[in-house]
């Protein structure tokens, strides 16, 4: 197959959805199809929807010599308006579009959240059919595109992220950590992975953590700082004003080997997120570690509460406060969970398996 793939930005910005693309890319690649990569750069939202205006994009997209055209949906601004005059092309190729999450789904500002829903929509309804990662994100999508007669039903195929990228340890590895875990001294080891934007709720973590004595427990922060800076230096006057400098360490940007190494010093992870699926908890799962999730969004398909983890409401400091000092001084417990999250990590499909899927439904197209 002759495939294009329409992204904002480097196909190796670090992140869970530019992960999944291209762990796609790869497997594509591997099974001997072509894959060409359109980039469009990364602006503000309003200059994104001028993108529509803008025939150079248009002819770019027209011209493309592919059988199918798969788009990121975080392009879906720049594209409501461009799809439409695609559609119109005779003959044409399919649209399909890869849905981590939808960005109405987020918390945003009253004023803003209607305008984005109806840009959102415009676009869901502009497209041939979808690469879901999640129950959750295939369930908001159908909520927000909506049905009528001039519809096609909602095609798709759910294709669920994985872990399996990073050096993950075997089971008898992890049953170490595990142990490990439950007999060593020391304070709660915390560990939060996610780039420093609003989203991800670093700031709700540290108001449950401020509660916390602090020779409890210790966080260790992996994201990247650089993609909201005015959002990380709010982080860090609130590290300041709280006094916990000496709890909180923010790594920045790290390797995968890096990483692997922060999921094995780790007790849990917890990044209160909105999430379509949440490609970290699943990474943390593979280290026997219990996650201490968002409620809303996909978490809920990967962390079963109470069994090997725990979904909070992110602004609720009560509730994940609570969960973090009982599990400070429950280590059995703690254990318990640890093993229970990399039962789940085992019973998960592996990127081949979620790739594989996607191709297959991709080919059953262009057929």
């Amino acid at each position: 197959m002759r495939i294009g793939l329409l992204i904002y930005g480097s196909l190796d910005t670090l992140s869970g959805g530019y992960l999944y693309d291209r762990k796609l890319v790869e497997h594509l690649r591997e099974a001997g199809d072509s894959v060409e990569i359109v980039s469009l750069p990364w602006r503000s939202y309003p200059a994104h929807l001028a993108d529509n205006l803008s025939l150079r994009l248009y002819r770019r997209l027209r011209d493309l010599s592919v059988d199918i055209l798969l788009q990121d949906e975080l392009n879906h601004p720049s594209l409501a308006l461009v799809n439409w005059r695609l559609r119109r092309l005779q003959p044409r190729c399919p649209l399909i579009s890869i849905v981590h999450h939808l960005r109405s789904s987020e918390r945003h500002p009253r004023r803003l959240l209607p305008l984005y829903r109806t840009v959102e929509r415009a676009y869901l309804r502009t497209v041939d059919g979808f690469i879901f990662n999640s129950r959750t994100t295939r369930q908001a999508v159908a909520a927000l595109r909506g049905e009528s007669e001039n519809l096609a039903p909602l095609g798709g195929v759910i294709a669920y992220p994985a872990a399996d990228h990073l050096p993950v340890p075997d089971e008898r590895a992890a049953e170490e950590l595990i142990g490990a875990r439950r007999s060593g001294p020391g304070p709660l080891r915390i560990l939060f992975v996610g780039n420093l934007i609003p989203r991800k709720g670093l700031h709700y973590l540290i108001t449950a953590l401020s509660r916390q004595p602090k020779a409890d427990w210790l966080l260790d922060v992996v994201g990247d700082e650089a993609v909201d800076s005015a959002y990380a230096t709010a982080l860090r006057r609130q590290i300041g004003a709280a006094g916990l400098e000496g709890n909180i360490r923010l790594h920045g940007c790290v390797s995968d080997a890096e990483l692997a190494q922060q999921y094995r010093a780790a007790h849990l992870l917890a990044v209160l997120s909105y999430e379509g699926f949440g490609i970290v908890y699943l990474e943390a799962m593979a280290f026997g570690l219990p996650v201490l999730a968002g409620i809303h969004g996909g978490a809920g398909e990967i962390v079963d509460s109470g069994v090997n983890g725990f979904l909070v409401e992110p602004a609720d400091a009560a509730e994940t406060a609570a969960h973090l000092s009982a599990l400070a001084g429950d280590r059995e417990r703690l254990a318990a969970l640890g093993r229970n999250a990399r039962r789940r990590f085992a019973s998960h499909p592996r990127w081949a398996d979620s790739a594989a899927a996607v191709r297959a439904y991709l080919a059953a197209i262009v057929q």
